[in-house]
């Protein structure tokens, strides 16, 4: 009798640490399948002029993380809180780098970003300000 005890509170232990084990392992694979804030796509811009009269050309220059090459870029400027595409695009370049030109005509403050993709993302860049006389 006291060995079948034995056996069976033996059996009972070791289906509990299996168990444990195989929701441990279920975890980290879950966790470990998750994106990683390091392995987000990203875009960085800088305009090379922060003021100029209607009709100037601005240069935006920046990188991109976790965009392809050749992925299509575009600049966006905001008006009454909805971010509006404006003709100026680019291409992700060798070395994740861009520069995108663009003539602005509206006079005022311009809040703009650059708008890309990568997968099903949609990856924006930091707001840069630019005042237009």
């Amino acid at each position: 009798m006291t060995s079948v005890l034995r056996h069976h509170c033996l059996r009972t232990f070791g289906a509990g640490a299996l168990s444990v084990a195989l929701l441990s392992g279920g975890t980290s694979g879950a966790l470990a399948a998750s994106p990683s804030p390091s392995t987000m796509a990203s875009i960085t811009v800088k305009a090379d002029k922060t003021e100029v009269k209607a009709g100037d050309k601005v240069t935006f220059t920046g990188r991109t993380k976790g965009l392809k090459v050749g992925s299509p870029l575009v600049l966006q400027h905001e008006k009454s809180g909805k971010w509006i595409p404006l003709r100026a695009t680019a291409k992700v370049k060798k070395g994740n780098s861009y520069a995108l030109i663009a003539k602005l005509n509206t006079k005022g403050a311009e809040h703009l970003r650059i708008a890309g993709v990568s997968g099903s993302e949609k990856v924006y860049s930091p707001t840069v300000g630019v005042k237009v006389k």
